[in-house]
This record gives structure tokens, C-alpha cells and sequence, in this order.
């Protein structure tokens, strides 16, 4: 039996699935949407719950775990990398992180597509990829037109994001765009079922960008005595 367990917590609209199939054979599909303001430290595990119980799955049938690396909030993609990694520990199984810019590739379907996230402060964190999920231009983090001037938007590409609100007006009109759903964990199952393994312990985080913190104690300048 294969059975995956996704989580992601990355912003605000976060999202649980199961994707596999069951020891009898069949099949097993189950997305359960969170919005959660305030943060999914103290909801997840409840939610984690009632989503096994209701789809009748015990959490040592699992078999693979998946989570979203980020970009997003730094604290909501560590919430969802640790619940992930400490399922995967605990039950003495292995699991997949995946890129949320890479997750919102799936929804695509032109030969290269560029993929959105407002990353705030006039920012956005972006990438191209392909029509397999192969990255084309590499993630980062950008005020979008420096990103737009430096990005070969010609040819058959689209625009991927799942609210377009915050850029929508710098973008080029002739590129299409394509609205992905809030809900990204069965996207991010879905990849992780055709993607390698690790063990849990080496999975990190996918920041793209700095956290407040860092930026103060790396710039901050050296104080005098």
C-alpha cells in the first residue's frame, strides 16, 4: 500500500491531504482546506486528526510523508516542516519536501510557467518552470520588475499564482495567467509521490528569502564598546 500524508501551513490558507491507496486496494483522495489567521500552531494536529479519522486511516499506514518547503511565512513553513518531519520520525518513515512555487507549477499548462507569491515589501517571490515541474529559472525573491526585466517572458509561458490582486497591474498583458486554488497539499502529494524520498533529518526549509531576524544580526552594524 502507498498512502501520503501532505501538509502545508505556509500562509494564511493552508491545507491537509491524502493521496494513495488503501490496503484493500482502493483508492484514497482527501484535501481539507485550513484558514487559519492566526496560525496553525495550535489547529494542526486537531485538523491532522480529523481529517485520518474521517477518511478511516490510522496514521501507521502512512507511508510517505510530504510538506510544503516554503516560500511563505517562516513561521507557518517551519509549523508544517516539523509536524512533518516529526510524524515521519516517529512512525520510522521517509518524506518529501516540495516548493510552493514548484507546487503551483502543477496547475499550469503551458511548456514554461511562472509562478507568483506576494512576498510583501514590494516583493514577490518567483520562478519558471517546465511542463514536468523541472526548474527553468530559479527561485527568488525580487520587487517583480526587476524580476519581470530580467526574465525571458517570450514564447508559450504563463503566469501561475494564486491571487494575482497584489501584481496584477505590472505584469505584461499578453503573457495568460492561470489562478491556482488556495488548497496546495494535494498538489504538493501528488509531486512528492513521483519525487525521491529522504530521511527527515535532512529536509530543510525553503526560505528563498531571509527572516527579519537574520537580516538584523547579519546587517545590523557591529556595536561599540
Amino acid at each position: 500500500m502507498s498512502l501520503i500524508l501532505s501538509i502545508d501551513t505556509t500562509a494564511e490558507f493552508g491545507s491537509l491531504a491524502l493521496l494513495g491507496l488503501r490496503d484493500s486496494g482502493e483508492a484514497i483522495e482527501a484535501e481539507l482546506p485550513i484558514h487559519a489567521p492566526d496560525g496553525f500552531g495550535h489547529i494542526l494536529y486537531d485538523h491532522l486528526q480529523a481529517l485520518l479519522k474521517r477518511n478511516n486511516v490510522e496514521l501507521r499506514a502512512i507511508t510517505l510523508f510530504a510538506a510544503a518547503s516554503g516560500p511563505g511565512s517562516f513561521t507557518g513553513v517551519r509549523v508544517g516542516l516539523a509536524a512533518a518531519k516529526g510524524l515521519a520520525e516517529v512512525s520510522a518513515k521517509q518524506m518529501v519536501a516540495v516548493s510552493n512555487l514548484r507546487a503551483l507549477a502543477s496547475f499550469g499548462t503551458k511548456p514554461r510557467r511562472a509562478t507568483l507569491l506576494d512576498a510583501r515589501r514590494g516583493e514577490v517571490y518567483a520562478a519558471i518552470y517546465g511542463e514536468r515541474l523541472e526548474i527553468i529559472s530559479d527561485e527568488v525573491v525580487a520587487p517583480l520588475p526587476q524580476w519581470l526585466a530580467s526574465s525571458d517572458l517570450t514564447g508559450d509561458i504563463e503566469f501561475v499564482a494564486q491571487d494575482f490582486t497584489a501584481f496584477a497591474g505590472a505584469l505584461p498583458p499578453a503573457v495568460p495567467r492561470t489562478t491556482a486554488p488556495r488548497a496546495l497539499a494535494m498538489a504538493i502529494a501528488r509531486i512528492a509521490a513521483q519525487s525521491e524520498p529522504e530521511d527527515p533529518a535532512a529536509v530543510d526549509a525553503n526560505y528563498v528569502r531571509r527572516s527579519d531576524a537574520e537580516l538584523f544580526w547579519t546587517d545590523a552594524p557591529p556595536s561599540r564598546k
